[in-house]
C-alpha cells in the first residue's frame, strides 16, 4: 500500500525579485517596508502614512477650502459679502446699532469689522473680505503657475546635465551655480524693472525663472544615482534612445521628490509674489492681491489695522498649510523613512 504524502509546510509569500523591485516607477524595498501588509502598493502605503499625519491633513484641507473659495469667488462674494471687490463706498453710510455711520469718515478712516463689512473696509470703502477672496485667486494662480515654470526648467536642465555628464554636466552646473549666486529678490526686481511691465504673465515668468536652479540641483542629484541602476541599463540594452530613457524611464522615479518640492515651493512663491506686490513690482492695483493690499494699508496700520492684518493672516495660514502638507508628503513618499503608525 502506498504511503500517504507527507504534509508540506505552508509556503511563505515571496517578495518580488530585486529586478522587479527596481523596475521603472518602482522603489527599492527597505527593511521597514518588508513588514508592510502584503499586496499594499507604494501609493496606498504613502496615503496611509499621509492621513495619519494630522497636521498635514489639516493643511491639505485648508488648501482645498481656500482653492474652492477662490474658484467660486464671484458666487461667494454675491451671497456672503454682497460687496464686489472693486466697488467703492466712500460716500455711503451704513446703519449699525440704530445709527448711521459713514463707511469712510471725514478724516479718511474706514469703518472697522462689523456685520455689514465683515472684515472692515479699506481706504476707499472697498470690502476687505471680498478683496481677500479675489486676492487669493491671484496669489494662488501666480504661485502655482510659477512653481510649474520652475519645475519644468529645472527638470529638463538637471536631467540633461546629469544624464550626459562630462563637459555637458560641468557647463550646465556652472550656469546653475552662477544663477544661485545672485540674490533672487534683487534679481527679480531687476528683471521686473527691465521689462517695465507688471502683468500677471510677467510676474509668473519672473518668479519661475529665478527659482528653477533649486529644482535643477535636486533633479541632477537624483538622476546621477538613477542612471546607474539596473532598469536604466536594461532599457539601454533594449535599444531605447536617450530621450526615452530620460523622460520615460528615469522621470517616473523623480515624481516623489518633485511633488514634495513643488508643494513647498508654492508656499515660498506666495511670499515672493507678496514681496513683489508690496514693493510695487508685482500685481498692480486695482487688481487685488494680498501683497498690494498690505502695501495700501501700511500707512494706516496703527488706526486701521484690519487693512493689513487680515491679508497678512491669510498669507500666514496659507504658507503654513502648504508647509505642513509638504512635510507630510515628504514623510509619506520617502521609502527610507517609513514609520508604523
Amino acid at each position: 500500500m502506498p504511503r500517504p504524502a507527507p504534509d508540506l509546510p505552508p509556503q511563505k509569500t515571496q517578495r518580488p525579485s530585486r529586478e522587479a523591485e527596481l523596475a521603472p516607477g518602482k522603489v527599492e524595498w527597505t527593511p521597514q517596508q518588508k513588514d508592510a501588509p502584503p499586496g499594499l502598493s507604494f501609493g496606498r502605503l504613502a496615503w496611509r502614512r499621509f492621513r495619519c499625519d494630522r497636521l498635514a491633513v489639516a493643511g491639505a484641507l485648508f488648501i482645498i477650502l481656500l482653492i474652492a473659495l477662490a474658484t467660486a469667488a464671484p458666487l461667494v462674494v454675491t451671497h456672503l459679502t454682497h460687496h464686489p471687490p472693486y466697488q467703492q463706498h466712500m460716500m455711503d453710510t451704513i446703519r449699525l446699532d440704530g445709527q448711521q455711520i459713514e463707511v469712510v469718515d471725514d478724516d479718511g478712516l474706514p469703518v472697522g469689522p462689523n456685520r455689514v463689512f465683515l472684515l472692515g473696509a479699506d481706504l476707499t470703502g472697498r470690502d476687505v473680505l471680498s478683496r481677500i477672496i479675489y486676492g487669493a485667486r491671484v496669489s494662488l494662480l501666480v504661485a502655482i503657475l510659477a512653481t510649474g515654470v520652475s519645475l519644468l526648467i529645472g527638470l529638463i536642465w538637471g536631467t540633461v546635465a546629469a544624464f550626459y555628464g562630462g563637459i555637458v554636466d560641468a557647463f550646465l552646473s556652472r550656469i546653475m551655480e552662477l544663477m544661485m549666486a545672485f540674490p533672487i529678490l534683487l534679481l527679480a526686481i531687476a528683471l521686473a524693472s527691465a521689462m517695465q511691465s507688471s502683468s500677471l504673465t510677467v510676474v509668473i515668468l519672473i518668479i519661475g525663472f529665478v527659482n528653477w536652479t533649486y529644482v535643477g540641483r535636486i533633479v541632477r542629484g537624483q538622476v546621477l544615482s538613477l542612471r546607474q541602476r539596473e532598469f536604466v541599463e536594461a532599457a539601454r540594452a533594449l535599444g531605447a534612445g536617450d530621450g526615452h530613457i530620460m523622460f520615460r524611464v528615469i522621470l517616473p522615479n523623480l515624481m516623489a521628490p518633485l511633488i514634495v518640492y513643488g508643494t513647498l515651493a508654492v508656499a515660498g512663491n506666495i511670499l515672493f509674489e507678496t514681496a513683489l506686490s508690496f514693493l510695487g513690482l508685482g500685481v498692480q492695483p486695482p487688481t487685488p492681491s494680498w501683497g498690494n493690499m498690505i502695501r495700501e494699508g501700511m500707512a494706516y496700520y496703527n488706526v486701521a489695522w484690519w487693512i493689513t492684518g487680515f491679508p497678512g493672516l491669510f498669507i500666514l495660514l496659507t504658507v503654513l498649510a502648504f508647509n505642513l502638507m509638504g512635510d507630510g508628503l515628504r514623510d509619506a513618499l520617502d521609502p527610507h523613512t517609513i514609520s508604523r503608525k
